[in-house]
């Protein structure tokens, strides 16, 4: 069998240049707002208007992406994308920039971007396929990439921002968006595409083909029970995140200097779990090896942080926790893609990720409350216990037994002609 591995570098370069754009947007776009307005709050609500489409596009745009195609919708939210960024600085540079309407590009620009990450992600077990590589393998290397872009985009970002400013960084995120969608274009065959992306039997209209999504994930058990354990494992995720591990850095470890040092340890260790787990994932048990990393992640640099030892103990733990942390989302995607049908993928992905990130507003808010009432310490050992509680449960079997690896099948060659 002839192996065509441009498919999946297409996807995976055009994944790893788009979530750059985000990433230069994240570092650019409120430090412009800032110099621009001089309002911390008007900053913030920038900050809203980028963030809240993350959400939305992802529980809503994933039945457009299936109607679509999802080479098309890759390419069609790089497009929209770097247009709406690349007209802030035009704006900025001709007539001028009201900020309603600078809210209205950044509710727009991001509206599209977790659809177009969906509808690549949704594309991967072809281009697997098609590359001759275990999906585990393929999953692995797209989160690889996400979180090297991740980790890699936000300083250059910053320097950027410091040596251009951040009207020309917002110029240089359109690129990215461009080069995003040409390497999509280019890589990515239009035959290329599941097996059945014909409309199902009796679904017609936007809101029957997103309840029969959303009806789908909830009559999934093992589709039911991994979203709910991330939902909550978010939420305690965030409380550490966003208001604990801060904390705790600021007034034991040494200052932000230590808080940057952990979250860049926690990122860099992820970044090689999952290269680790692209290599070895698919010869690994799955339920053992979810928990196993669940367990190291989540609960031991809470306690670690309660406890605060010296600081470069804390960062080996952390270092320990972000290694097996980036074998979950790939591990997480290889079940997703094996379970939910071809032609419903965009759309079951979408409210998978919005059902994961919906609580952790609430998580990052109740620890800032927790922690005055009964200290960082204290809340660290709560939230790590029940962290630890909740991700055992795949042990007591029920759905999480479906996390067995099915038998393999013949890989399908893709179609040399079609539309996307």
């Amino acid at each position: 069998m002839t192996r065509d591995r441009r498919p999946l570098a297409g996807l995976l370069i055009g994944h790893a240049v788009s979530l750059t754009g985000n990433v230069l947007t994240l570092i650019a776009l409120p430090l412009y707002v800032l110099a621009e307005t001089g309002s911390p709050a008007a900053t913030g609500l920038a900050g809203a208007f980028a963030t809240a489409p993350v959400v939305l596009g992802g529980a809503f745009g994933g039945v457009l992406v299936d109607r679509i195609g999802y080479r098309r919708s890759s390419v069609l939210a790089d497009v929209v994308s770097g247009v709406t960024i690349a007209a802030v600085p035009l704006l900025h540079a001709t007539v001028g920039l009201p900020f309603p309407a600078l809210l209205a590009l950044v509710f727009v620009s991001g509206l599209l971007d977790t659809p177009g990450q969906t509808a690549r992600t949704a594309l991967m077990p072809e281009a697997a396929a098609a590359a001759g590589v275990p999906i585990e393998r393929a999953i692995g290397w797209e989160e690889a990439t996400s979180r090297g872009a991740r980790m890699i985009g936000a300083p250059v970002a910053g320097l950027l921002v410091g040596v251009l400013g951040a009207v020309p960084v917002l110029a240089v995120d359109a690129v990215t968006f461009a080069v995003s969608a040409l390497v999509v274009t280019l890589l990515v065959p239009r035959g290329l595409r599941p097996a059945a992306e014909e409309p199902e039997p009796g679904r017609r209209g936007y809101w029957p083909e997103f309840a029969a999504g959303l009806r789908f994930l909830v009559r999934e058990p093992l589709l039911r029970a991994m979203v709910l354990l991330v939902l909550v494992t978010n939420l305690f995720d965030a409380a550490k995140t966003s208001v604990l591990l801060p904390v705790v850095a600021d007034r034991e470890l040494g200052g932000p200097a230590a808080f940057g040092l952990l979250v860049g340890t926690m990122g860099g260790g992820a970044l090689v779990g999952s290269l680790v787990f692209s290599a070895i994932g698919h010869r690994l048990p799955r339920r053992a090896t979810f928990v196993t990393a669940y367990a190291l992640c989540g609960a031991p640099p809470m306690w670690a942080l309660a406890a605060a030892p010296p600081l470069p103990v804390v960062v080996a733990v952390v270092a320990l926790a972000g290694l097996a942390a980036g074998a979950l989302n790939p591990l997480m995607g290889a079940v997703e893609v094996e379970r939910v049908p071809p032609a419903m993928r965009a759309r079951v992905f979408g409210v998978i990720g919005a059902g994961a990130w919906a609580a952790m507003p609430i998580g990052a808010f109740g620890a800032g409350l927790a922690a005055d009432r009964f200290g960082p310490a204290s809340t660290l050992v709560t939230i790590g216990a029940c962290y630890l509680l909740v991700v055992l449960t795949p042990l007591l079997g029920g759905p999480w037994r479906g996390m067995r690896r099915p038998p393999a099948a013949p890989a399908r060659q893709p179609e040399s002609a079609g539309t996307a």
